[in-house]
């Protein structure tokens, strides 16, 4: 898919024209499937070969609450039979937030070869593509990362110096929680303290940069859509949500759809912001 701005997603149909190299045990390709309600949907029927992992126990350091280490990373990736060099194709459930997260988490730690399904768990299933409950035991591998890649990251004090600064802050969650109406969609385990918005922030909800199928909207769509907010390439981007995922959705359009070179994803997001004494927030529009 070579219209956006870099090689970043790959068809359904490609995927399926490959599901035998994504079963062989030598690693150059693996696929993998990284949800939060994993047994409501890998467990239930997954693309035949895909690796499943959980997002809430593997790709989280439990304790810390926090992006796995890069030793950590390393491991994970090792035991599921995936090494540095490994073509990863990601999907996952809720329109790829997950596996965008996960996306991003790959990018951090220095690997080249990853890509999103587009459309992810959503198109596969839509369109009756073969599924599968067979899961794979691939042989263990060595990983080796490399990075981290600070520049696609942002912490708390870059925030508040980009709150106080007017630097670009897109806040991607609901309108309701924009507003400060709700704190987390229903159902949420982690939610803050308070509800609202960072200062000087602007609500652009993530499912802009979607179709109805999951699917992401033309280059030309996004342009214009982004040009019309005002979020340009010519400052550096702050992406937050709740805990990281659906702003993950938002660093990945901007960043490798659309080409801009400085956009960061705040992880912590409003779980940390809104829990923090003191830390100023607004309501309302």
């Amino acid at each position: 898919m070579t219209d956006y701005a870099k090689d970043a997603l790959v068809t359904a149909d490609w995927v399926e024209e490959n599901l035998e190299a994504f079963g062989n045990d030598d690693p150059e390709y693996r696929l993998v499937e990284a949800d939060i309600e994993y047994d409501e949907s890998y467990a239930q029927g997954h693309i035949p070969n895909a690796i499943g992992f959980r997002w809430t126990d593997e790709l989280q350091d439990p304790h810390e609450r926090d992006l796995l280490k890069k030793d950590q990373f390393e491991e994970l990736m090792g035991s599921r039979g995936i090494t540095e060099d490994s073509t990863v194709v990601l999907y996952g459930d809720e329109w790829n937030q997950w596996a965008a997260y996960t996306y991003w988490q790959f990018k951090y730690y220095g690997h080249e070869e990853v890509y999103l399904l587009d459309g992810g768990r959503k198109y596969w299933l839509d369109n009756d593509y073969e599924t599968t409950t067979d899961e794979p035991d691939f042989p263990e591998r060595t990983y080796t990362a490399s990075g981290p890649d600070e520049d696609i990251r942002t912490y708390r004090q870059n925030v508040e110096e980009a709150s106080e600064g007017g630097l670009p802050l897109v806040d991607v969650r609901s309108p309701e929680e924009f507003r400060g109406e709700i704190i987390a969609p229903e159902g949420s385990e982690e939610t803050a303290r308070r509800a609202g918005h960072i200062p000087g922030a602007q609500s652009i909800p993530w499912s802009n940069n979607v179709n109805d199928d999951g699917t992401f909207k033309t280059r030309e769509e996004l342009q214009d859509f982004y040009d019309d907010q005002g979020v340009t390439d010519d400052e550096n981007v702050i992406a937050y949500c709740r805990i990281g995922e659906r702003s993950s959705i938002t660093w990945f359009t901007l960043h490798e759809l659309l080409g801009y070179n400085s956009v960061q994803n705040y992880d912590g997001s409003w779980t940390e912001w809104g829990s923090m004494i003191r830390a100023p927030i607004e309501t309302g529009e």
